[in-house]
């Protein structure tokens, strides 16, 4: 009886091993391949960036038990940890490709998906369908924003001053931002949580979030310089007074920075604008 297959195919066959699939490769997964040791400068501002996801979702459970002063401190501590985690990577030689995945995808939860919900859960909800409109759209928009900013990362030849401004507003600023009604709430003003004041915060938080999907120039402040020598004492004493007020004031020093980043908007439109008319002008 003959082989079902010509000759030349069965040895073929019986010379060449099996090759993994190039995926396989890839992820480690070929038999008898060993992951070689991850180092810790590698693994802390991971570390780090889960601590603040934690912080995220600790904060939506606060807000689900009706403690909603405790559930906005947390997404500012979220926020914190969230400026930490990048600078650390930078410092220890430890950013991966994998970190920046799982730092957008924290984002996405601490600064999109926590702050709608506080939101909603605090007053919104009296609106109902409405409320939950705002709360998805805010979600939407800082869901937006992170994948701009993952995309902008590979364009090529931009200008060096682009690096002094964001295209759209951060989203961990957003999440700030748009928790400004509950800084209202429990500061000295005391506003109250109403069904009255529910269309005006609903309008406030899809500002916010407009804010965050828009191509709006913000300023960035990563790309401070160094302070000159003669104004270090200055610059510490003034930090340690905003900390000092912070511990004291929480919710009135929030809103303030609030209102003073807002603020600070149309001016680094004209600086931006500024900038393009002097390429242009080059050009």
């Amino acid at each position: 009886m003959s082989d079902p297959l010509p000759r030349r195919f069965s040895v073929h066959a019986e010379a060449q091993p099996d090759r993994p699939h190039p995926g396989e490769r890839r992820l480690g997964l070929v038999r008898g391949r060993r992951i070689g040791p991850v180092p810790l400068r590698i693994i802390l501002p991971n570390l780090v960036t889960l601590l603040a996801l934690s912080m995220g979702l600790t904060g939506i459970r606060f807000a689900i038990e009706g403690q909603f002063q405790i559930a906005v401190l947390v997404v500012i501590i979220a926020a914190v940890l969230d400026g930490l985690d990048g600078r650390l990577a930078r410092a220890l030689r430890g950013a991966t490709r994998f970190g920046a995945e799982l730092d957008s995808l924290a984002d996405f939860v601490d600064f999109g998906v926590a702050p709608g919900l506080i939101l909603y859960l605090w007053n919104l909800h009296q609106m109902k369908s409405l409320g939950w409109f705002a709360a998805l759209v805010f979600a939407i928009a800082c869901a937006l924003r992170l994948a701009r900013f993952n995309v902008s990362l590979d364009a090529p030849d931009r200008p060096a001053w682009e690096r002094h401004f964001f295209t759209g507003m951060p989203a961990p600023a957003g999440a700030i931002l748009g928790l400004l009604p509950l800084y209202l709430n429990f500061s000295f003003l005391g506003l109250p949580p109403t069904r009255a004041l529910a269309p005006f915060e609903i309008a406030y938080v899809l500002f916010v979030a407009f804010l965050m999907a828009s191509r709006i120039p913000h300023f960035s402040v990563k790309k401070i310089g160094r302070v000159p020598s003669e104004y270090v004492i200055v610059v510490l004493f003034a930090i340690a007074a905003v900390v000092l007020l912070l511990a004291t004031f929480p919710m009135e020093v929030l809103a303030a920075a609030s209102l003073l980043y807002l603020a600070t908007i149309p001016f680094a439109v004209l600086k931006y604008r500024a900038f393009l008319a002097q390429d242009a002008a080059k050009a």
